[in-house]
């Protein structure tokens, strides 16, 4: 799942708790409850509105990869926190830049629509607002001054609801609401170096709830989105591991031109890893490049990191950081026997002694794509 596991856990017993972490308070229900959804979940365990995607200088043509998150979560179910992540990817000069804050929150956070999200950290303010696909999102780093972002979205696809109900079920790890926007236009400007770009692409978004249940140091997470050019469809994968049992649970979900939405099971699709990149920084070995297939709907991709630093540290509490990787990534190969490319975005987590040889798959009808 989402790096923020380690995260809640870290928090909640950094913070002296004595009680173990619940999702006493996460709600389930057997389909996702829209527009509902989308408010803040009062007391949950943990939840995000997550958008990734490749924007494009409308005067030079030059591409750039953005990733912008908040969370909420309430690990013991009485304090919440928040926290927000942002980073720019910049091909031109093979530079990667981001910045997070992670607080808690003077009261809960309330269950409204439309979204009004904010953190401020030193002197900046960042925010997400909207629903149902129009979104503003703006933020400017404070730890690196002269990169922004000021973008709004309108939704160019319905919405992808994961396992055809928008809650998805882990195999035996857990349970989770999950939906997405896999293709949002985007337009507005970043700022980069305190140069202010126009700029237009498209967002992939991610809205998932009741997740707290896979908090633990053993658990790693290897999520994909792509998205095609021609045909116009989306693929979302996942490889869910325990590095103590080498299990593995797999799933996805295949969403046609028509917005035809199907769920992907582990023996829907084959995901195989074509080279390594070692973090000069971390020394952590993350897998670079990786081939997936996906028979039933004719699909055979290359994909590969527009450039390999993508990593990111977060130094949350003295002794208590966590690495992780997450970019921007182009797709290559066919569809039916017929070239095709697109975008996608790719998210590596706990890779830190980490041995996958031939990892065992978890035996369970209902393996399905639970969270990112």
């Amino acid at each position: 799942m989402r790096n923020i596991l380690l995260l809640a856990l870290s928090l909640f017993l950094a913070t002296a708790c004595t009680l173990k972490p619940t999702n006493k308070h996460d709600v389930f229900t057997e389909r996702a409850q829209l527009p509902q959804e989308e408010a803040p979940h009062l007391r949950n365990s943990l939840e995000w509105w997550y958008f990734t995607g490749h924007l494009k200088d409308k005067a030079t043509g030059e591409t750039y990869g953005v990733e912008y998150v908040f969370f909420h979560f309430n690990p013991s179910g009485k304090q919440d926190y928040q926290m927000v992540n942002f980073a720019l990817t910049d091909p031109q000069t093979k530079q990667f830049r981001y910045d997070y804050k992670v607080e808690r929150l003077p009261k809960l956070l309330p269950a409204t629509l439309p979204l009004s999200l904010s953190m401020k950290k030193k002197d900046e303010r960042w925010t997400l607002s909207g629903q149902e696909g129009r979104y503003h999102l703006q933020a400017r780093m404070a730890s690196h001054p002269g990169v922004a972002v000021n973008l709004t979205t309108t939704p160019a696809k319905a919405i992808l609801l994961h396992g055809g109900t928008g809650y998805e079920k882990y195999g035996p790890v857990a349970q989770a609401g999950y939906y997405s926007y896999p293709r949002l236009t985007a337009a507005g400007t970043i700022e980069v170096n305190g140069q202010a770009r126009e700029v237009e692409g498209e967002l992939w978004y991610d809205r998932q709830w009741n997740c707290n249940s896979v908090t633990t140091k053993d658990l790693g997470w290897d999520w994909f989105s792509v998205q095609l050019d021609e045909p116009r469809e989306e693929l979302m994968a996942y490889q869910l591991f325990n590095k103590a049992t080498g299990q593995t649970v797999s799933g996805g979900s295949h969403f046609g031109p028509q917005a035809e939405n199907t769920h992907l099971a582990a023996e829907d699709f084959q995901l195989e890893t074509l080279d390594y990149w070692t973090s000069p920084a971390t020394k952590l070995r993350y897998p670079s490049k990786w081939r997936l297939r996906v028979p039933k709907q004719g699909y055979d991709l290359t994909i590969e990191p527009i450039m390999l630093d993508q990593e990111l540290t977060l130094k949350l509490l003295p002794g208590i950081k966590m690495s992780y990787w997450e970019g921007m990534c182009r797709v290559t190969g066919t569809h039916n026997g017929k070239p095709v490319s697109g975008n996608s975005y790719v998210e590596i987590t706990n890779r830190k002694e980490v041995k996958l040889p031939r990892p065992k798959p978890i035996e369970t009808p209902a393996a399905s794509s639970i969270a990112r």
